[in-house]
This record gives C-alpha cells, structure tokens and sequence, in this order.
C-alpha cells in the first residue's frame, strides 16, 4: 500500500500521520512505545510498536524540484 502522508509540525518536533485503517489494522493505542531504526543508506525508517508483532517501514524519497 502506497500512501503519501504530509509532514505537520506539533510542538518543536515534525510528524507523519498514520491512516486510521493502518491504526486499527495494527491496534495502534495511544501511549503505545514506537521503537524506529534509520537506515540512511536505504533512506528508510522502520517502527516496531510496543506489544505488536508487526511492523511499519517508511520509504524516504525525496523529489529534486531543481
């Protein structure tokens, strides 16, 4: 699933959102701990959610608008 998300700013930090349907298809609750792992060399971040056997892997791709 292909979803392009825009980055807000809350408080002094930035913040990608996630689609409701990936909440609850994780049972994604509020206050749950996020582990994440960069790998620059892929331009990714994966997080792990407290508790959650699953997964969410971010793909980083930046547009050149040059």
């Amino acid at each position: 699933m292909a979803v392009t998300r825009k980055v807000i700013k809350t408080g002094n930090s930035l913040c990608v959102t996630l689609p409701t349907k990936i909440i609850k298809s994780l049972d994604i609750k509020e206050g749950d701990l996020a582990r994440f792992k960069v790998k620059y060399s892929k331009a990714s971040i994966t997080y792990t959610f407290t508790g959650h056997p699953r997964q969410l892997s971010l793909d980083i791709k930046k547009n050149d608008s040059t």
